[in-house]
């Protein structure tokens, strides 16, 4: 057996939380338990978490899973379901280790040999839009994935809805026609104006609406599929399959579960089978930038997305951020010894072929940085009347 000997959590800047494993035999894996704004509280629900480990065979990584979800009377939300995600991810990191293979291998082998990318870019002006979107085509992107808007208010004004229209259509006269972009409503929209910006959109042909509603209000999904014919796309703030099983009944066309919130790659694996049987695409989120809402994935999640999309048939793209203009105070790969794998190549990734997650994290860098430690939090927004917003 390969006993869990250790288990440590490290705060990094920007805003992340690296789980490290440590084995009896030597092995160390790494995991990624980030949720924004909320990196203490994982932490500590991580430690409570490693009571169940320490001692452990690290390789019964199922085992792990169904005790770490289950084995509380209360259970679920996204705070314990970050932790269980990172520790899940260096689990398996651990396991790839042991058997000197890559984790895609030990999920069933490769499906394919290179993952497409797309890349988030901001702008609340059209030509704003317009230069981030080719400053991502520069490196090598064909999509990218915009805001929609920003605040918008409870029935939109006629300005908010055309400045929505506009931004997307200086994205397209960038794009062209053989290039893609995806648009977030971020749940910043009430039903009543997802319905009435999507049939707008259609011209312009979006590669998905993301995240019409928020995720408590899932049951008002359908209105919103049912009213426009652009694919449909949400799943970061959904952290299960049971919470997934209403969206892909309402007729989504794209899943995208977070691997540091839904459960790691055990739970990810098992949301994208059964959004297979609803021909639904997996389009893991992993995004944005530290002065968004919420922050960038780091290396370890960008690597458990890719070593699940190697893996999975019904895989559609990619969410990235590496070099992004956000990423304030580390940039994605700081962390990483080896940064060559993550090379964009005509728009993709190339398969990785490291043991484990695939990416070799720079333990010295990392404890420093812990040393120094960060507390962002979410900013808190208002409407022109001092009313709540939410973002």
């Amino acid at each position: 057996m390969t006993l869990i000997s250790r288990i440590e959590t490290f705060i990094v800047a920007p805003r992340w939380l690296f789980v490290r494993v440590e084995t009896d035999s030597g092995i160390v894996g790494w995991g990624e338990a980030t949720c924004e704004g909320r990196s203490e509280t994982v932490r500590t629900a991580v430690g409570q978490l490693s009571e169940l480990l320490i001692g452990r065979d690290a390789l019964r990584i199922e085992d792990h899973w169904q005790v770490m979800t289950k084995g509380s009377f209360y259970r679920g939300g996204p705070i314990l379901a970050s932790a269980v995600s990172g520790l899940d991810q260096a689990l398996w990191d651990i396991a790839g280790k042991h058997f000197n293979t890559p984790v895609h291998q030990l999920l069933g082998g490769h499906v394919r040999d290179r993952i497409r990318m797309y890349g988030w870019v901001g702008g609340d002006e059209p030509n704003e839009v317009a230069d981030q979107i080719s400053a991502q085509l520069e490196v090598g992107l064909t999509a990218v994935k915009m805001n929609a808007s920003g605040r918008m208010s409870p029935v939109a004004s006629v300005a908010e809805i055309d400045g929505v229209i506009r931004r997307v259509a200086a994205a397209r006269q960038v794009l062209g026609d053989h290039r893609d972009v995806a648009v977030d409503f971020h749940g910043r929209f009430s039903l009543a104006n997802a319905r009435r910006v999507a049939p707008l959109l259609e011209p312009f042909r979006p590669f998905f609406l993301e995240e019409p509603v928020v995720p408590e209000n899932t049951h008002l999904l359908r209105e919103f599929t049912s009213s426009t014919t652009t694919p449909v796309s949400t799943g970061e703030r959904l952290y299960n399959r049971q919470e997934f099983l209403p969206a892909l009944q309402a007729g989504i066309a794209v899943a995208q579960p977070d691997l540091s919130h839904a459960g790691g790659i055990t739970e990810v694996r098992k949301i994208a089978a059964l959004a297979e049987v609803y021909e639904v695409q997996l389009a893991p989120h992993c995004p944005l930038g530290p002065l968004a809402p919420h922050c960038p994935l780091g290396p370890l999640a960008l690597a458990a997305c890719l070593q699940v999309g190697f893996a999975t048939p019904n895989f559609l793209i990619q969410e990235q951020s590496i070099g992004i203009h956000y990423n304030q105070g580390a940039e994605v790969l700081d962390y990483v010894v080896d940064k060559t794998p993550f090379k964009f190549v005509n728009g993709h990734i190339e398969r990785l072929t490291g043991p484990g997650l695939g990416v070799e994290i720079d333990e010295a860098v990392v404890r420093a940085a812990d040393k120094r430690g960060h507390a962002w939090r979410g900013p808190v927004w208002r409407h022109p009347d001092g009313s709540f917003a939410e973002w």
